[in-house]
């Protein structure tokens, strides 16, 4: 198994090309997948297999996510100075209507969100333009939907944006400092927690580090001993390489648009030498 995770982040828009929109960029990319005769498939479904949970055949497919849980994530939003975005969620529904239903049968998306809904409106107010662009609203409507599923960004991505100290006199800025017992119960479990709740009856069994931080004691103690017992089967970072059997099931790799590509051609090299 050789599966490349791709990485998006919807508010990553700074004009309306490739390179500057992660919207432009991911329906641009739907489209070299197919046409390189790559399947998508649910994130989830990788994670099983490398966990020994199922037996699918998973050779020439990609896996798709994206982070910050966003309100773009789902619905067509303005974005000033950008125009109006087509969410992620359209964007593969485009596919669908353009290319048939036949053409990717699983095609999936997996959006990380951060649960904290005090949290949520701190970084739309200080990091975006406080027009209530991170809700949970659409968390529901999205896992109903059969495209897109939830997974854990954490309670409160730890952001810089956010009233200092956090818990345990935690400084803000870094993923690295949750790095003992009271933190990551803080940020994971009780983020696990709110999420599962507001998606009942299905869990976010997938947990992303945010800033693609890994803190040691997060890696290294706390998520080997209460990972599985809070409901998660796996942790992403970065990484850059493709996941495979022998990934590590609390740090598995993903590529992330605009940093480990920024353009079609990159991201063929990308996705022929992965899946070879």
């Amino acid at each position: 198994m050789r599966v490349p995770v791709l990485t998006y982040h919807a508010v990553n828009i700074a004009g309306n090309d490739y390179a500057d929109n992660d919207h432009v960029a991911f329906a641009e990319d739907l489209r070299l997948i197919d046409r390189l005769g790559l399947r998508v498939v649910p994130l989830q479904w990788v994670v099983e297999q490398r966990r020994g949970l199922a037996a699918r055949d998973l050779a020439g497919c990609v896996a798709l996510c994206c982070d910050d849980g966003s309100d773009l994530d789902f619905r067509d939003l303005d974005y000033p100075g950008h125009g109006r975005q087509r969410s992620l969620f359209n964007i593969l529904k485009d596919f669908i209507d353009a290319h048939g239903a036949d053409a990717q049968p699983h095609l999936h998306l997996t959006s990380f969100v951060i649960a904290s809904p005090e949290a949520r409106t701190h970084i739309d107010r200080g990091a975006l333009f406080g027009r209530g662009w991170m809700s949970e609203d659409w968390w529901p409507e999205a896992e109903a939907s059969g495209l897109v599923s939830i997974g854990n960004h954490s309670w409160d991505h730890n952001h810089p944006t956010l009233p200092t100290p956090s818990v345990d006199g935690m400084p803000r800025g870094s993923f690295f400092e949750v790095d003992n017992e009271i933190r990551a119960e803080a940020e994971i479990a009780d983020a696990a927690r709110y999420i599962d709740a507001r998606i009942a009856p299905r869990r976010a069994r997938l947990f992303c580090y945010p800033f693609s931080h890994v803190p040691a004691y997060v890696h290294d103690e706390w998520l080997p001993r209460r990972g599985e017992a809070i409901g998660l089967a796996a942790a992403f970072g970065d990484g850059a390489e493709p996941l495979t059997m022998h990934g590590d099931v609390w740090n598995l790799p993903r590529y992330i648009c605009g940093w480990h590509w920024k353009s079609p051609d990159a991201l063929e090299h990308i996705l022929r030498e992965a899946t070879r």
